[in-house]
């Protein structure tokens, strides 16, 4: 089931390149947690999410 998780946070991801939602979507109260999870470059990720508006 984890995997199933983590497959769907990484094609969102991918779909939308928006961190944040990845963040919500998970539970995750540090948005580094979610980038540390998806396995994407950290600076990225943070460009990223200031860049989107929830």
């Amino acid at each position: 089931m984890h995997s199933l998780r983590r497959t769907k946070a990484a094609k969102v991801y991918r779909a939308t390149g928006n961190i944040r939602a990845i963040q919500i979507l998970l539970g995750h109260t540090k948005i580094e947690n979610s980038v540390r999870y998806l396995g994407v470059d950290v600076e990225d990720a943070l460009l990223l999410a200031e860049r989107t508006e929830i």
